[in-house]
């Protein structure tokens, strides 16, 4: 990794507002899997959580991870891989198929009582379960408490105006001692509307300040070529490392 990428100097556009009132609904999502606008799914994992893996896990055994709006994220294999427990919720069904087919696994399911028309899907191993449903209706299910949240493509996919809601779940989520891994993307919010959209960092401390503290751990420039159609000609990642205060 090219030192400089390390402490880009990444400027915060001031009109964070801009993007307050846009909003998708579960369907748009869910259209999105049935459409193949799934841009946002890494088939190689995400490189940033490669390299911070030992900071993240600390080489403590048996954690329990969650993966919010999981999609088919291949780190779910990663961490049940290396003996960890793992859980996602994701609105698309197509999409959580998709991942125990790509990966090889047999699983199971089942409808989920306290959530009408959601069900859980779960490996044959049993380290590795997915639940079908609202991220906001997750807290009815006795899902228990997390040592881990790897945040990617999730934070930024929530509508603005929802992040309260969701960072209120996401702590709801989490056992003493936690460590919460956060990506979020930089780019100029007036000229492409989102999703994902732009998370600054003091809108990070404002939602989880009260528990967490907040150190990043890196900035890295992932402009492609698909990110023309957006209007914009730059965008960065910031990876933010969460823990107890």
């Amino acid at each position: 990794m090219d030192t400089a990428k390390t402490s880009l100097d990444i400027k915060e556009y001031p009109d964070t507002e801009v993007q307050k009132n846009q909003a998708l609904t579960l369907e748009e999502w869910q259209d999105k899997w049935v459409n193949r606008k799934i841009g946002f799914h890494q088939e190689q994992g995400h490189q940033l959580l490669k390299k911070y893996l030992d900071t993240f896990l600390k080489g403590e055994s048996g954690l329990r991870v969650f993966f919010p709006l999981c999609g088919k994220a291949v780190e779910m294999k990663w961490f049940a891989d290396l003996g960890h427990t793992v859980v996602g919720v994701e609105i698309s069904e197509l999409g959580i198929r998709e991942f125990f087919a790509e990966q090889n696994l047999s699983y199971s399911e089942e409808q989920i009582t306290e959530i009408p028309g959601a069900k859980m899907f779960k490996s044959s191993s049993g380290n590795i379960s997915l639940y079908c449903c609202s991220i906001f209706d997750l807290p009815r299910t006795n899902i228990g408490k997390f040592d881990r949240i790897w945040d990617r493509g999730a934070l930024v996919a929530i509508n603005p105006g929802d992040r309260e809601c969701y960072a209120d779940v996401m702590l709801s989520l989490l056992r003493k001692g936690f460590q919460y891994l956060l990506a979020v993307l930089y780019y100029d919010p007036t000229k492409h509307a989102g999703p994902p959209f732009y998370v600054p960092e003091a809108e990070i401390k404002r939602l989880f300040g009260t528990i967490c503290s907040t150190h990043c751990l890196e900035t890295v420039d992932v402009f492609e070529e698909r990110h023309i159609s957006w209007g914009i000609d730059c965008i960065f990642e910031k990876l933010y490392l969460l823990t107890e205060k």
